[in-house]
């Protein structure tokens, strides 16, 4: 009985959530409960979507429903990982010693937006690997552990390609999600365009705070997992290598390369969050099948074939869940 009322503080908590987050953010329903999925979670999501679609004000509204410090890095070809990090700056003391201090950089926040990633060098993107997966930085000889919880929202211009340069896929499998925010409706633009006639501004209230975002989060790790479920998020994961004994048809007509073990963690400890989210105690195949989209896009490479075909990764994605479930135990 415990059990079930936690649940349902839990789902009921997520359902304030999206309703002050509608006051700033019309549509996008699955984006706005997959970002929420992957906070909770401890992940962080890669968003594309063209300029002005809303991808800034979301992650300003949910620092504010979350309640949690935010920072925005707009990335360029001339920022430094130090710009990202922070740096040691030697500075005089009150009895005129030279001493090494650490300054902060924008990573030192809770919600993080980084802002065209994909402009930064190469050099500037590596500096968010460590961030991302250990939440800690590395300056000189010092290490530095952020504040829980952390997440990076990054986001991508699809159109725009020139003096860009293309995220090294060890970054792509540190995010969770990859998350493709469409272009509003008729409708959704109506109310979008009257909204922000009255203010620019976010009116979104805090409903919740960081330490029950970790209770929260801590609540979903102990959601169970049946064998079942679990073999078939393992089954669909190595369903996407065309390489292994016994692939699927899928993965040998239309993938060039599978998803990573973090794909097979990443659907499990989404569903968990997706099951209490929807009121439920236990971890069922269609939260892995929903969840396989975001989690996978990113992560598996469509070859040739897939393209002549007039294929996109989430049509062969479709297509793998389909024969996994055929297959499964």
């Amino acid at each position: 009985m415990e059990n079930l009322e936690r649940v349902k503080q839990f789902s009921e908590k997520i359902a304030q959530i999206k309703q002050e987050l509608a006051k700033d953010v019309v549509g996008q329903e699955d984006i706005v409960n997959n970002v929420i999925i992957a906070m909770i979670a401890g992940g962080n999501v890669l968003l594309e979507g063209v300029p002005g679609v809303g991808k800034t004000r979301l992650v300003r509204s949910l620092s504010r429903v979350f309640e949690l410090p935010f920072s925005r890095i707009q990335f360029t070809p001339d920022l430094m990982p130090s710009d990202v990090t922070g740096t040691d700056v030697i500075e005089k003391d009150e009895q005129g010693k030279m001493n090494t201090v650490f300054r902060k950089g924008p990573i030192f926040a809770n919600l993080v937006l980084a802002d065209e990633i994909n402009r930064a060098t190469p050099k500037t993107q590596s500096a968010m690997l460590e961030v991302m997966q250990e939440h800690k930085i590395t300056v000189g000889k010092n290490n530095y552990v952020l504040a829980e919880p952390f997440f990076v929202l990054a986001t991508e211009n699809p159109i725009e390609q020139d003096g860009t340069y293309p995220l090294p896929e060890a970054q792509m499998d540190r995010f969770m999600f990859k998350l493709i925010m469409k272009f509003p409706q008729v409708e959704e633009l109506m109310d979008i365009v009257s909204m922000t006639q009255i203010t620019m501004a976010e009116t979104a209230n805090a409903v919740m705070d960081g330490e029950t975002v970790l209770e929260m989060r801590a609540l979903a790790s102990t959601v169970p997992v049946h064998t079942d479920a679990m073999r078939y998020a393992t089954e669909l994961v190595t369903n996407t290598h065309p390489e292994v004994k016994d692939a699927s048809s899928t993965a040998k007509n239309y993938v060039k390369y599978g998803a990573s073990p973090r794909a097979a963690q990443a659907l499990i400890t989404c569903a968990k969050v997706r099951a209490l989210m929807n009121g439920n105690y236990n971890v069922s195949k269609e939260d892995i099948d929903a969840l396989a989209y975001p989690v996978l896009r990113h992560r598996i490479k469509i070859n040739y074939n897939a393209v002549n075909e007039r294929l996109t990764v989430d049509d062969v994605i479709a297509l793998l869940i389909k024969e996994t479930r055929k297959t499964a135990k």
